[in-house]
C-alpha cells in the first residue's frame, strides 16, 4: 500500500480545484494548471482536500497512486510558492550570463553554450559562477536543472563541472607514479 497517496492534499486559501472528464484544474488567480488522472484513480475532492482512491490492487495502479498524489500536491503548493534549484560551476574559467531569453555558458568548449529560458522559468545569475533557477513547476524546474547540467557534469578528478548545491561529488585520486 502506498503511503504517500493516501495523505489527503491540503487545499490552500484563494485555490479552486475541478475534475472533469480525468482532468483535475487547478486555479488560482490567473494562473491555471490542469492534470490528466491516470484511469486506475478515483479522485474525491472535499472540504478537507483531495484524495486519491485506487481502483485495485495492480502494482501499477500502487505507484500511479502515489506518484500522482505527489505531482498534484507539487502543482498546488508551487501556485503558492517559486520551487528553486541553485547550481554551482566549479572550473577554471567557467562563467554563465543571463542576456535576454538565454543563458550564455562558457564552459571550456571552443564555443560559448547558448541554452533558451523555457516558459514559466526564470533563471538568475547572483555571481558568475552561480545559476538560480526558479519556477511554479517543479517538474520542468528540475528538467531544466539537468538540462544545463548536462553540458558539463561533475568530473571525479578535478571536482570540474556543474554541481547542484548540496551534492557531493565522489573524489577519485589521480594516476601514481
Amino acid at each position: 500500500m502506498s503511503r504517500v497517496g493516501k495523505h489527503i492534499i491540503p487545499i490552500s486559501d484563494g485555490v479552486t480545484v475541478k475534475f472533469e472528464n480525468g482532468v483535475l484544474n487547478i486555479t488560482k488567480g490567473t494562473i491555471k494548471e490542469q492534470y490528466k488522472i491516470p484511469s486506475c484513480l478515483n479522485t474525491e475532492i472535499s472540504e478537507a482536500g483531495i484524495k486519491f482512491i485506487p481502483v485495485n490492487n495492480d502494482r501499477n495502479t500502487k505507484a500511479m497512486w502515489g506518484t500522482s498524489q505527489r505531482n498534484v500536491s507539487n502543482l498546488i503548493s508551487g501556485l503558492n510558492k517559486d520551487f528553486t534549484t541553485m547550481l554551482k560551476l566549479s572550473g577554471v574559467g567557467y562563467k554563465v550570463a543571463v542576456k535576454g531569453k538565454q543563458v550564455v555558458l562558457q564552459l571550456g568548449f571552443s564555443h560559448d553554450v547558448n541554452y533558451d529560458i523555457p516558459e514559466g522559468i526564470s533563471i538568475s545569475c547572483p555571481d558568475p559562477t552561480t545559476i538560480v533557477i526558479s519556477g511554479r513547476s517543479k517538474n520542468l524546474v528540475g528538467d531544466v536543472a539537468a538540462d544545463l547540467r548536462r553540458y558539463r557534469k561533475p568530473e571525479p578528478y578535478k571536482g570540474k563541472g556543474i554541481i547542484r548545491q548540496g551534492e557531493f561529488v565522489y573524489r577519485k585520486e589521480g594516476k601514481k607514479k
